[in-house]
């Protein structure tokens, strides 16, 4: 449909002013709301993560791309079925404690919602315990993302995982972990069970992982 194809264009492009009428129109037209948002949405920002792994385009190009994400699902969400925008389940999501570095973690979080995650976002500098507490208060949490920029807080990130690998519920959910410093070796040495080493990566391998 014409609607949904352009909706998937625009966001492609980034043009977050032009979203907003686009989903609009599409609906008025009488597209599907969830096929507006899994085939002109989430599809596009599926291959918008493709272009940034091809080097086709950088990071100031995929945050334009997500805002225009958030305002069209903003405008998608009283239609859709309640539940259907966080439909593939539910993502915490920090920067470990003694870190402040918040852009790469944004990113993270904002191409999870692209996803069709809902995310639960603990903002700089968590607590390890801080991450166990949420997904108490959240049983239905099914993956919990720790990121450290700094090579000085890999520490922190360890004990992040340590402490959730040794909770109740950590056969209920997986850990990833990201971040400038960290790599595969120590993802695995730290017991952690996915690591990606950027933002389209992350919610590509976060949709892996629950499926």
């Amino acid at each position: 449909m014409a609607g949904i194809q352009e909706v998937h264009d625009l966001l492609v492009k980034g043009k977050a002013k032009m979203i907003v009428g686009a989903v609009q129109e599409a609906l008025d037209a009488g597209c599907d709301p969830a096929q507006l948002l899994n085939e002109g949405m989430i599809g596009a920002m599926d291959e918008v993560g493709v272009k940034f792994k091809n080097g086709e385009i950088f990071v100031p190009e995929m945050l334009v791309a997500a805002r225009a994400m958030k305002k069209g699902v903003e405008v998608l969400k009283p239609h859709l079925a309640s539940g259907a925008a966080g439909a593939a389940g539910k993502v915490v999501i920090g920067t470990v404690a003694g870190d402040l570095h918040d852009i790469g973690k944004n990113l993270v979080a904002m191409m999870l919602e692209s996803a069709g995650f809902e995310v639960i976002d603990l903002g700089v500098d968590v607590a390890k315990e801080k991450f166990v507490e949420t997904v108490e208060a959240n049983p239905d949490t099914k993956i919990v993302c720790c990121s450290a920029l700094l090579t000085t807080t890999m520490p922190a990130l360890k004990d992040a995982v340590d402490v959730l690998n040794k909770a109740s519920f950590r056969s209920n959910i997986k850990v990833m972990v990201g971040g400038a410093p960290i790599t595969q070796e120590f993802a695995d040495e730290i017991g952690a069970d996915a690591y990606t080493e950027d933002a389209a990566s992350c919610a590509q391998k976060a949709k892996e992982l629950v499926a």
